[in-house]
């Protein structure tokens, strides 16, 4: 590998392809605490120039973490497609990124590549593309998925459905959960996070929701995100009925570690919802990411936070999920600073979950102290809907009470699917209309009344 490049008459020259790949990246908070960002934007572009450069296959023989030391990167490595990843090992990351923008590549062609590259060629190419560029990409590639209906078809924009409460409260949760359903929230998934991680509190909401939704006959999918530990408890001891098994997940072995989690772990929990799932499948997991969680627990091993993220995706896409979503701006400054950078990491997840395989979501969010504001998620829910998103969360007002943080409303999706032209996933659209809160894709005046759920 040549690892060095001369730009405005400097000779700039980088130690290893992990420097390359972390002083390539776009400017990132968590970059700079960790140590390994570029120290000028000239850096940076002679870092992008090196890594242009690469071949696939070098890429491929250089992980992040080495293999003999990590289950994540041992999943990633042998899940690759051989004879694909020999059509496209000796392309340059600067060749496979014309590739992939090429007017004549289309999603399917996209959907096939991605079965022979490994996540560190993902984190690569995303890092020379501009932000239109992870948009245009991003939108050729479609993924679906089916747990009790499908999400990701095209035309499709659907919404998690978050009424978080601050003590757990049953009837405060079903109250918050009417308000997102008249507002056309809900499709991809009725998903709380619970305050209380204990099997028998987690059991308890999971029947209030399943419940309601056998009530109202509402076409979606129930989750509460505990441990996946917890959930496999409440299963077996509680009889919970569980559409989707929820799991936080890093992308490396000693990440994993951190949330009290490994492979064998995951491969129980999706077993057991093979076996005890309630719902039709065959996707039955749900996992959420964000940049920076590596960093967070030391367990980055000198890599930036855009290769550790698309390692998660190349995790997750083993358990075949029905939904993944970043958090995108959950952790805070530390990690992503501002606006520019929130955005920024919004698109480019987005894209490396869709280049990977997965049905890729985004929680658009900032907590208090970034230097970001509900002009800015919106903005990126709107970036995130043109480009071909599976769905983003709604909370009441955009305010989670429980955690703490901003997030897109409960009211946002109706507007990006109305603005763009987009429907939610057609079981769930059906259901808006018998019910009176929507026709032919614009809610009605009854939208928003969750009183209509107490007649």
């Amino acid at each position: 590998m040549i690892l060095k490049t001369k730009l405005f008459g400097h000779t700039y020259e980088f130690k290893s392809l992990k420097e390359v790949m972390a002083k390539a990246n776009e400017e990132k908070s968590g970059d700079k605490l960790a140590g390994i960002a570029a120290e000028s934007a000239e850096e940076r572009v002679a870092a992008k120039v090196v890594l242009s450069q690469i071949t696939l296959g070098e890429l491929r023989n250089s992980p992040a973490v080495p293999y003999e030391i990590d289950e994540v990167t041992r999943i990633i490595q042998d899940a690759v497609n051989e004879p694909i990843y020999n059509e496209f090992k000796n392309m340059t990351v600067a060749e496979f990124r014309e590739w992939l923008l090429d007017t004549s590549t289309t999603g399917d062609m996209i959907r096939r590549a991605s079965r022979g590259i490994t996540s560190e060629i993902v984190a690569a190419v995303t890092k020379l593309m501009g932000n239109l560029d992870l948009i245009y990409a991003a939108k050729k590639i479609v993924v679906t998925a089916h747990c009790n209906t499908t999400i990701g078809l095209p035309g499709t924009f659907s919404s998690r459905l978050q009424p978080n409460h601050t003590t757990d409260n049953p009837k405060g949760i079903i109250a918050s959960a009417m308000e997102g359903f008249s507002l056309g929230c809900g499709d991809a998934v009725l998903g709380l996070n619970p305050v209380d991680d204990t099997a028998e509190s987690v059991a308890r909401i999971l029947k209030s929701f399943d419940e309601f939704k056998n009530k109202w006959d509402i076409p979606t999918q129930i989750c509460v995100l505990a441990h996946v530990s917890t959930q496999m408890e409440a299963i077996t001891k509680h009889n919970a009925p569980i559409d989707l098994m929820f799991q936080s997940i890093a992308g490396s072995q000693k990440g994993n570690e951190a949330f009290g989690l490994n492979g064998a772990m995951l491969d129980e929990g999706h077993q057991m919802m093979v076996q005890h799932g309630t719902s039709t499948g065959p996707n039955y997991m749900y996992f959420e990411t964000g940049q920076g969680s590596e960093l967070s627990s030391d367990a980055h091993y000198d890599c930036d936070q855009v290769v550790m993220e698309a390692r998660c995706y190349g995790l997750a896409k083993k358990y075949n999920p029905f939904l993944v979503n970043t958090v995108v701006g959950f952790i805070g400054p530390e990690y992503l600073y501002d606006s520019k950078q929130v955005i920024r990491a919004g698109l480019e997840d987005h894209f490396m979950g869709k280049l990977t395989g997965i049905p890729m979501g985004c929680d658009c969010c900032y907590t208090n102290h970034m230097k970001t504001d509900q002009n800015d998620v919106e903005n990126l829910g709107m970036l995130l809907s043109a480009a071909g998103c599976n769905y983003i969360m709604g909370v009441p007002h955009g305010d989670d009470c429980m955690l703490m943080y901003q997030c897109t409303g409960y009211h946002d999706a109706a507007a990006f699917r109305e603005i763009l032209g987009l429907r939610p996933i057609k079981e769930f659209d059906m259901w808006l209309e018998k019910m009176g809160f929507s026709k032919d894709g614009k809610l009605t005046s009854l939208a928003g009344d969750a009183s209509v759920f107490m007649k």
